[in-house]
């Protein structure tokens, strides 16, 4: 395997996911994947004085509407580290705009953590946990003058979905290369 983004989904997809972090929870430094390099590079440190509310990266085989791999939150207690990869379950979707575009992410939690085990969609999550990746997501930009909006929360079965839909996009760009 010579890249992140080949990496299998899970054999259980898209109800348990493998997921790739690229910014660990709590941090203010934005890591990204470098496609062509394969490897992750500090693309830049944060503006406004505001930390990832989790584990932030991506869902390997998926092609988002805005031509990256599909973004996924994971809610945990701690942070992991740039280029670790477990399984997760998919527990809702987050709607935003940025730069005037359709910005998705999947919102789960990791499998191997017993304290979410029993939450299956987002609205069983702490509404103030919800309303803290909102305001993340709102503000974090705002300093870069760079405009982002909220659009709100979807369901588990609408994060399958997109889940489903990204990965034949990028089934569909992979057999076109």
């Amino acid at each position: 395997m010579d890249s992140y983004l080949e990496i299998p989904m899970g054999d259980k997809a898209p109800e348990i996911l493998t997921a790739v972090v690229e910014i660990p929870q709590d941090s203010t430094n934005k890591y990204e994947y470098d496609l062509n390099l394969n490897v992750f590079v500090l693309d830049r440190v944060l503006y406004s004085p505001v930390h990832f509310p989790g584990d932030y990266g991506f869902i390997p085989q998926t092609l988002a509407q805005d031509g990256d791999p599909l973004d996924i939150l994971i809610l945990g207690d701690t942070p992991t580290f740039p280029g670790c990869i477990y399984a997760v379950r998919p527990v809702g979707l987050f709607e935003m705009l940025d730069h005037g575009l359709r910005d998705e992410k999947v919102l789960a939690y990791a499998m191997g953590n017993p304290r979410f085990s029993s939450i299956l969609n987002y609205s069983e999550i702490e509404p103030h946990i919800l309303l803290e990746v909102e305001h993340f997501f709102s503000v974090y930009k705002e300093l870069e003058a760079t405009e982002t909006k909220v659009l709100g929360w979807k369901d588990r079965e609408t994060a399958y979905e997109v889940i489903r839909s990204s990965h034949e996009r990028f089934i569909h760009s992979t057999v076109a290369q």
